[in-house]
């Protein structure tokens, strides 16, 4: 994300601003961008006497400002920092607004003021929105769509030095999803094990992160595109011995993307790998997988195979499941895409 990363990179140079209002539903870059101005906005010494950490559902306003107001003390500057800042008892309410409205239009310069307000985004038609969008530096956290997560984990990689595998930028993206903040730590634990720079491919993910190398949603897939209808069932077996392990709305999710792209596939004219992964958004590496599962799965059989997973989908969530174990409604969805 630009915007994250402009602003990761002021903090790093050491350009602060008065106020920071961190707002979204992916709450990775809120916790990594409050972090860095938490640990290195003041040195060690002036930390216990100015630095105050506060927490909205604790709070109102007045608490929030009246703590932003006050003079360093043995410092050039102090850092106030509301985490939850979505839950602060009056913000939103007239009260709380124009309390914010006040100290927007004249901050303390000696604060530094940071706003954390996770998991929602405010209304920008509201009068307060817009300024604080005037007033501080905001930053707007979407959730990453499925198609963005590789270029994120590459890109990753490429700020720890590290490279990475087109297989397995592909696993971490699948098997974890878009939840950066698991996403980043899993690599971090893998990568601590290396002192050296090496590529990271499947094997090791497989090793490091867990993911077993014969039994795992990809290889599920792979057995499911190439109809290979044996192992597909040895891996069922083995996800109904290990459910902690593999619930099964994740591997509903991961068949429902790949065979909506295999839907849009069919309907693509131009079939050249450059093309398709363009359409598909999809690295070229796995141009062969969809084709392969093409030749296997023509357009009649995707459309029943995409009805399948969403009647599976509300199965796993409970709606008409008639209290089927998640091993049970899997094991009827392989059946039917593959007969």
């Amino acid at each position: 994300m630009k915007e994250a990363n402009q602003i990761l990179k002021n903090l790093k140079e050491g350009q602060y601003a008065p106020i920071y209002f961190l707002q979204g539903e992916e709450p990775y870059y809120i916790d990594l961008i409050s972090d860095m101005i938490e640990l290195n906005a003041l040195d060690e010494s002036a930390k216990g006497f100015n630095q105050i950490i506060l927490y909205g559902k604790d709070v109102r306003m007045s608490d929030i400002f009246n703590n932003a107001k006050r003079f360093p003390m043995m410092s050039d500057r102090q850092v106030v920092i509301v985490k939850e800042a979505q839950s602060t008892l009056d913000f939103g309410k007239e009260i709380g607004d124009k309390l914010l409205m006040a100290y927007l239009e004249n901050p303390l310069p000696s604060t530094i003021l940071v706003f954390c307000y996770k998991h929602k985004k405010l209304d920008m038609r509201k009068a307060i929105s817009k300024a604080l969008e005037k007033h501080t530096v905001m930053l707007t956290s979407n959730k990453l769509y499925d198609n963005q997560v590789p270029d994120w984990v590459r890109d990753y990689f490429a700020q720890k030095q590290f490279k990475i595998t087109d297989k397995g930028v592909f696993m971490l993206a699948e098997f974890i999803g878009n939840n950066l903040e698991r996403l980043s730590n899993e690599i971090d634990k893998m990568l601590i094990n290396f002192k050296e720079k090496v590529e990271i491919d499947d094997h090791i993910i497989q090793k490091y992160i867990g993911i077993s190398k014969e039994y795992n949603a990809f290889e599920l897939q792979k057995a499911v595109v190439l109809r290979e209808i044996v192992k597909a069932n040895k891996i069922i077996n083995y996800f109904e011995m290990n459910p902690k392990n593999n619930p099964v709305i994740p591997i509903i999710s991961i068949l429902y993307a790949f065979f909506s792209k295999l839907l849009i596939l069919h309907g693509t004219q131009d079939k050249s790998d450059n093309h398709l992964a363009s359409v598909l958004k999809v690295n070229r590496f796995f141009i062969r997988d969809y084709l392969a599962a093409a030749r296997n799965y023509p357009v009649n059989k995707v459309v029943s195979v995409i009805h399948d997973l969403r009647h599976a989908d509300l199965q796993s969530k409970g709606v008409n499941a008639a209290n089927l174990p998640d091993s049970q409604i899997l094991k009827e969805l392989i059946f039917k895409i593959m007969h």
